[in-house]
C-alpha cells in the first residue's frame, strides 16, 4: 500500500484527516497503525469537518446530541473497516431481503396482464427474468463499497469524472426519491383499504409512512443495519401466508390478449420495466457497505449475496404479483381492487377476514425498509453536487428527501401505474450508459494501469478523468434509447417497427451505443490527459 498523505477536500473547503492510498488491486495486511477501532465511535464520527457556515453549526450540534452518524461522502479508511462494522454473507443477504421483500414489487409485476396484456406465464417469466439480468449490474456496484471505502457515486468519479458524475448524481437523486414515492403511495393505498369504510384516507397513509422512514435513515448506518436485519421476517412471513391464501385463486393457465408481433414488443417492454426495476438499486448499492472490511467481505462475496438476496425476493413477489393479477378476471373483489394497485394486495388476505387486514398493515409498513435505503443515499448524493451541499449534514438532507417524496406521492397517488411504466424505464435508461463505462474502464483501461486505482484520490479533481469521453458516450447513448423507447408518451422510430405499441429496446441500444463510443474516446482521452 502506497503511504497516507494529506490532501485538500476541494469541494467542502476544509481538510480531511490523513487518506491511505488504496490501490483497486492491493488489498494488504495493515500495519500496526491500523488498529480495529470500534463502531460506536470512530467510524461514523471520523473526519468530521468543522462546518464552514456557521447557520449550520446548530446541525452539527443536533448531530452530536443525537449520536447520528455524521460521515457523509467522506472515504471510509481501512482501519475503519472493522470486524465489528463487516456484515457476513448471511448478513449482507438479509439487508437485500428486507430492503427488497416489498409490496411494490408485487404491484409491479401485477401490470403484466392489465397493462401489457400479457397471461400468468408470460408476466412471470418476463418480470423474474427481467430482474435477475437487472440485478448482476447491483451486485458488480456493491462490491465497491468494502474495496474502495467509497460511496456509490463518489466511486462513479473515477469512470465519469469530476463534473459529468454531478449528472449521474441528479439522475440518481430522482430515482431514488422516486422510488420512495411510489412505495408511499402503494403504502397509503393499502392502509386506506383495511381502514373501516376507508376512513383512512391515502394522503394520510402516506404522511405516516414517511414519518417512520424519517426517523429511521436520520440515525444512519448503525441503525440502518439493525433495522434491515430484522425487517425482512415479518414481510416474508406476510407474503407467504398471502401466496397460501390467494394461491389457490390464481389462474395460472391465463394467455396473453395480444398475439404476434404486439405480444413479442410487449414481452419486451414489460422485461424492461422489470430490468429497470432492479438495475436502479445500483448507483446507490456500496452505500450500505462502506464499512466492511474487505478482506472479509471479498468483491465476490458480496456479489454472491447481493444476488442471492435480491434474486430471491424479485422472483417470490413477482410470482405473487402475476398470480393476483392473473386472477383478477375470476374475482370480483380482485377486480374492484385493480391491477397497480396496493389495494390489490389488501384484497388477496380478503379470505382472512380481521387477520387479513393485520396482515395487509403489515405489507403496509414492511414498504418501510424499501424506502429507508434510497432515503439514506440520497442523504449522501446531495453532497456530491457541491461545496455548500457537500457542508450540509446528511440528515438534513434525508429530510429533504422525504418533504420531497410525499409531496410528490401526494400529488401522484392517482396515476400509479403510469408512474410504474413511464418514471421505471426511464431511469433506467441512464444507469445501464453509466454502467457500460464504468465497466470498460475498470477492466480495459484500469487493467493497464499502475496502481490501478487509487481510491483516496477521490476528491483529488486533477488525479480523477477530465470527463469527456465518458460524457460524450453517454450522451450518444441517450440519443440511441430515445429512438428505440417506447413509452406512453413517446414511441422511438425504431421501437414503432414492433408490434402495436412498439417495443422498450432503449436499455440494451444505449448500453451498446454508449460502450461502442466510450472505447475510442477514452483511448484518446488518455493519450491527450493522461488520466
Amino acid at each position: 500500500m502506497a503511504p497516507s498523505e494529506e490532501m485538500t477536500d476541494a469541494e467542502k473547503g476544509f481538510e480531511d484527516l490523513q487518506a491511505d492510498r488504496r490501490p483497486l488491486a492491493d488489498l494488504p495486511n495493515e500495519s500496526a497503525a491500523n488498529e480495529p477501532i470500534s463502531l460506536d465511535h470512530a467510524p461514523l464520527h471520523a473526519n468530521k469537518p468543522e462546518p464552514p457556515i456557521k447557520y449550520l453549526a446548530w446541525a452539527h450540534r443536533v448531530e452530536d446530541l443525537l449520536g447520528f452518524e455524521a460521515r457523509g461522502i467522506q472515504q471510509v479508511k481501512r482501519n475503519e473497516q472493522t470486524e465489528r462494522t463487516t456484515l457476513g454473507f448471511v448478513q449482507i443477504v438479509m439487508m437485500w431481503l428486507s430492503i427488497n421483500t416489498a409490496s411494490q414489487n408485487v404491484t409491479l409485476a401485477s401490470i403484466g396482464q392489465s397493462v401489457f396484456g400479457l397471461g400468468f406465464v408470460d408476466a412471470t417469466l418476463c418480470s423474474v427474468f427481467g430482474a435477475i439480468v437487472g440485478t448482476i449490474p447491483v451486485a458488480y456496484a456493491a462490491g465497491w463499497g468494502p474495496w474502495s471505502g467509497n460511496r456509490t457515486m463518489v466511486c462513479a468519479r473515477f469512470s465519469m469524472g469530476w463534473w459529468p458524475v454531478k449528472l449521474c448524481v441528479l439522475f440518481n437523486l430522482v430515482i431514488l426519491i422516486g422510488y420512495s414515492m411510489i412505495d408511499a403511495v402503494i403504502a397509503g393505498q393499502i392502509l386506506s383499504a383495511v381502514s373501516p369504510n376507508g376512513s383512512l384516507t391515502v394522503s394520510v397513509g402516506i404522511v405516516i409512512t414517511a414519518i417512520l422512514t424519517v426517523l429511521v435513515t436520520t440515525l444512519g448506518i448503525k441503525f440502518f443495519h439493525y433495522y434491515e436485519r430484522y425487517a425482512w421476517i415479518p414481510s416474508i412471513a406476510v407474503f407467504l401466508i398471502l401466496a397460501g391464501t390467494a394461491g389457490p385463486h390464481f389462474d395460472t393457465h391465463s394467455a396473453s390478449t395480444v398475439e404476434g408481433r404486439t405480444l413479442i414488443g410487449n414481452r419486451l417492454s414489460f422485461f424492461s420495466v422489470c430490468l429497470s426495476s432492479a438495475i436502479t438499486y445500483a448507483p446507490g448499492a456500496a452505500d450500505f457497505l462502506v464499512y466492511c472490511d474487505p478482506k472479509v467481505a471479498t468483491r465476490w462475496k458480496v456479489f454472491a449475496a447481493t444476488m442471492t438476496g435480491l434474486t430471491l425476493t424479485f422472483t417470490f413477489t413477482f410470482v405473487i404479483g402475476a398470480g393476483l393479477s392473473s386472477g383478477i378476471a375470476n374475482n370480483p373483489s380482485w377486480a374492484a381492487a385493480g391491477a397497480g394497485s396496493g389495494a390489490l394486495v389488501v384484497a388477496g388476505f380478503d379470505g382472512l377476514g380481521g387477520f387479513g387486514k393485520f396482515c395487509s398493515v403489515m405489507c403496509a409498513l414492511g414498504l418501510i425498509a424499501n424506502m429507508v435505503a434510497p432515503i439514506y443515499s440520497s442523504g449522501i448524493d446531495w453532497q456530491i453536487l457541491g461545496r455548500y451541499p457537500a457542508v450540509v449534514p446528511r440528515f438534513l438532507w434525508n429530510i429533504l428527501g422525504v418533504i420531497i417524496f410525499t409531496v410528490c406521492a401526494l400529488a401522484g397517488k392517482d396515476h400509479l401505474s403510469e408512474i410504474f411504466t413511464n418514471f421505471l424505464a426511464l431511469m433506467g435508461y441512464w444507469v445501464v450508459m453509466w454502467i457500460v463505462i464504468t465497466l470498460e474502464e475498470e477492466f480495459i483501461f484500469r487493467r493497464r494501469m499502475k496502481p490501478t486505482l487509487v481510491w483516496s484520490d477521490w476528491n483529488s479533481q486533477d488525479k480523477l478523468p477530465i470527463g469527456l469521453a465518458a460524457m460524450a458516450a453517454f450522451c450518444v447513448g441517450w440519443v440511441g434509447a430515445v429512438l428505440c423507447m417506447a413509452q406512453v408518451y413517446f414511441i422511438g422510430p425504431l421501437a414503432k417497427l414492433v408490434g402495436d405499441y412498439g417495443a422498450d429496446m432503449g436499455n440494451y441500444v444505449g448500453f451498446a451505443w454508449a460502450g461502442l463510443v466510450y472505447l475510442p474516446l477514452r483511448y484518446l482521452e488518455l493519450k491527450k490527459f493522461g488520466r
